[in-house]
């Protein structure tokens, strides 16, 4: 019995109007578009320029609203914030900060996410292997090719281990190595419970790693289903052997014509190695001779901290633990006892309580000042430990700090309080 699998992405009905000043219709985007991805499946999204392929990413990432319809990710809205940390998004730019080098910008994306810094600097390390910019981490980004910089995209897009992967023109600027390490990268992901969702003009790229594929056009989906069924040739049939001798091949036509006729049309050929595999054939019998380059070199394969299929959603864990209370611990000066801390109490938001016990102790006196100051030992200068107030006004000699100095300190004063001890100051001068 057939096990079923999680849906992640689901569009019933999905619509999408684009209107003018006016609320008038100007185009029709999306049409009724119903589709399906499960989990652990990589789907391609087909369909020529403005056939509505981007509008529907930018709804499933909670980015446009859909006039009509309904979408869900993880069988939330698209818009809800607790499951963005499980969705990665490679767009189909890569808007990076140019001056910033490979290690710092996947820094500064590891930081979005709240990573701890060991574990945000070793997922820097591992991504840059993989995507085969280890060497030139420190080159600052304005220097990188536009496929070095799809590399980078493509690493950002992944330094979260995302569940659910958004991938708009990965290949696109990617040297014939890059693609086909892509395209491992893409399998690889999947085989450790992955969802990718593919939106390729590159048809060969897609028929190699997707397993399902829409095509849109006009905003409709125009097919869908398994790739090896949509695209199979019913009326033909293909054998393969080795290599045969002429003898052979000649007997075997023969059979087929006695047998299904003239009209069975045999033709012999032999086949043709993809340009592809031949290039990279070539690349990799130089780099087996270690031939130096400028430019990347092999990636490493899917990173060690790619989680599984198991993954637990995080998200509402981490909801619940913002509206847990917080332990705040303020140091104080203490010769013994544990350091105090402070609960912020969960719910409404009250009024910070104030410590009683450190209000009295900025201003109560010292010991020493706790008895009358004898009138001699006032011309003294003050000890070393005892609080000193100057003046406003700088002149005068410093006098140790009391009670009624320090609340004055501490008490709010009005504009015309202040403006009188300025005219003070002044006139003592």
């Amino acid at each position: 019995m057939a096990v079923e699998r999680q849906v992640v992405v689901e569009t019933v009905q999905l619509t999408k109007i684009y209107r003018d000043f006016w609320m008038r219709q100007k185009v029709r985007a999306l049409d009724r578009v119903d589709l399906q991805v499960v989990r652990g499946e990589v789907f391609g999204l087909l369909g020529p320029n403005g056939s509505g392929k981007s509008t529907l990413i930018k709804i499933l990432l909670g980015l446009l609203f859909p006039t009509s319809g309904r979408a869900a990710v993880f069988g939330r809205d698209p818009r809800n914030i607790a499951i963005k940390d499980r969705i990665g998004y490679m767009p189909e730019d890569s808007y990076l900060y140019r001056y910033l080098n490979a290690e710092e910008t996947l820094e500064f994306y590891g930081r979005l996410f709240n990573l701890p810094r060991h574990e945000r600097r070793n997922r820097v390390n591992l991504l840059l292997d993989m995507v085969g910019l280890a060497q030139q981490r420190k080159r600052p980004l304005v220097e990188y090719s536009k496929g070095m910089a799809r590399r980078i995209g493509l690493a950002q897009a992944l330094i979260n281990d995302p569940d659910f992967l958004f991938l708009d023109e990965p290949t696109t600027g990617l040297d014939p190595t890059g693609t086909r390490e892509i395209k491992d990268l893409i399998l690889e992901l999947k085989s450790r419970g992955k969802t990718v969702f593919l939106c390729s003009h590159l048809l060969a790229d897609v028929e190699d790693v997707c397993d399902r594929v829409a095509i849109l056009y006009g905003g409709r989906v125009r097919r869908v289903g398994n790739i090896n069924t949509l695209l199979e040739v019913q009326s033909k049939t293909q054998i393969t052997t080795r290599n045969l001798k002429q003898q052979t091949i000649s007997a075997v036509v023969n059979l087929i014509q006695e047998m299904e006729g003239p009209e069975a049309g045999v033709e012999v050929q032999a086949p043709r190695e993809r340009l592809e595999s031949f290039f990279l054939k070539v690349v990799e019998e130089a780099r087996a001779a270690h031939l130096t380059t400028s430019g990347v070199t092999a990636g490493t394969g899917a990173a060690a901290f790619f989680g599984g299929i198991e993954r637990e959603d995080k998200a509402d864990d981490l909801m619940q633990s913002l509206l847990k209370a917080v332990p705040v611990t303020v140091p104080v000066e203490q010769t013994e006892g544990p350091e105090e801390s402070f609960v912020l109490p969960a719910g409404k938001p009250t009024e910070p309580a104030v410590d009683q016990k450190l209000l009295s102790d900025l201003v109560r006196p010292s010991a020493q000042l706790a008895a009358p100051v004898p009138e001699s030992e006032a011309k003294k200068e003050p000890q070393k430990d005892q609080p000193v107030v100057l003046p406003a006004g700088g002149a005068g000699p410093a006098k140790p700090a009391t009670d009624e100095v320090l609340r004055g300190l501490l008490s709010p004063k009005s504009e015309a309080d202040r403006k009188d001890a300025r005219t003070d100051g002044r006139s003592d001068k």
